[in-house]
């Protein structure tokens, strides 16, 4: 008779706990729905004041067994696995994100696969001061096989005082010095106004770290059919950075390359802290492509190679670093520039 009483039992509990499932997944619906309205409105997902005021009128009619604080704790992580609903959602939804697109997005640059399978690689100097300089480094890119050229020529720097680039005149004659060891242009614009007559000089749009939420700028290059590459901000979080790209993709513009640049923190060994772990978050949370700006990261030349080969091991899709003929005369950033037979050497540390 016992046996049979336990059995009884157990089949209400099977009952109650497909009532609890039942109503589990209702309360996940409606969960949703207002994550829905708060992302129209602009607001935040996560709401302290009602969560604790839900949890109070639960402890003001709990009748028992379970103590008023199980039942708070119980309720606590419904209501985490209900905040993880609505951000999945959010993920799901976005253009950039791997949910939205598994397949890798390989960017094309004058022949130059990045995505592929095959590391690519940006090289050279970290301002553009003369031809003769940028054709100098030009026609070390090129013997080593590399088909993209980098050189700032608006430089948006911390001090108003430095050296702020050589602007159209700067792309001139990184356009020329690229054009006779036939690279690819990859420059920085700061302003969407320098963005039309840009065009003419560059292959790939990069965006800096400084200019990584300025919203009006992401939008001007996504409306335009040129690659982007986009720096992740020195304070940015992984989804804000995300998010920033969503901002270009958003326009039309799919070809986008992630480059992690090293974030700020409380270190002071190196210029920034290189977030090595991001790599494979955004190769996760994405499907665009991700490099490694290992120069600004690290700030040191002598870590720049350990560097690099961390982030090809971790699987970044290629490295960026900054080469300059003569880094100790350089107008900005010498002390992290590799000069040319350093960058020969580099280049064959990779390669190996």
């Amino acid at each position: 008779m016992s046996n049979q009483k336990l059995d009884q039992l157990r089949s209400q509990l099977d009952d109650v706990n497909l009532q609890l499932l039942s109503l589990i997944n209702e309360r996940g619906d409606l969960v949703k729905e207002i994550g829905q309205i708060k992302e129209q409105q602009g607001m935040n997902r996560f709401d302290p004041v009602r969560e604790r005021a839900m949890l109070d009128q639960l402890s003001q009619h709990n009748d028992g067994p379970f103590e008023d604080s199980t039942v708070v704790h119980l309720f606590k992580e419904i209501f985490k696995a209900a905040l993880e609903l609505q951000e999945d959602d959010h993920r799901k939804a976005l253009l950039v994100s791997r949910k939205k697109k598994p397949q890798d997005t390989v960017v094309e640059i004058k022949g130059e696969r990045v995505g592929e399978g095959k590391p690519s690689f940006v090289m050279g100097p970290c301002s553009v001061e003369s031809y003769e300089q940028v054709s100098t480094v030009a026609k070390a890119v090129k013997d080593q096989g590399i088909k993209l050229l980098r050189g700032g020529a608006f430089k948006p720097r911390t001090s108003p005082y430095d050296f702020q680039g050589l602007g159209i005149e700067g792309l001139k004659m990184l356009r020329q010095a690229a054009d006779e060891q036939d690279l690819a242009v990859v420059s920085e614009i700061v302003n969407p106004a320098d963005l039309e007559e840009a065009l003419e000089y560059l292959d790939v749009i990069q965006i800096g770290a400084r200019n990584m939420q300025n919203f009006e700028l992401l939008k001007a290059v996504g409306s335009v059919n040129k690659p982007v590459l986009l720096k992740r901000g020195m304070s940015a979080t992984i989804a804000e950075f995300i998010n920033a790209a969503e901002y270009i993709i958003s326009r039309g513009n799919e070809n986008i390359i992630l480059c992690e640049r090293g974030i700020r923190t409380y270190e002071k060994a190196t210029r920034n802290t290189l977030d090595i772990s991001a790599v494979p978050i955004l190769k996760q949370e994405t499907h665009l492509p991700v490099m490694v700006d290992v120069t600004h990261s690290t700030g040191r030349r002598d870590l720049l190679l350990p560097a690099a080969k961390a982030a090809l091991a971790i699987g970044a899709d290629g490295v960026m670093a900054e080469v300059h003929p003569d880094p100790a005369v350089a107008l900005s950033d010498s002390a992290q520039q590799m000069d040319i037979p350093t960058f020969h050497s580099f280049m064959e540390e990779l390669n190996k």
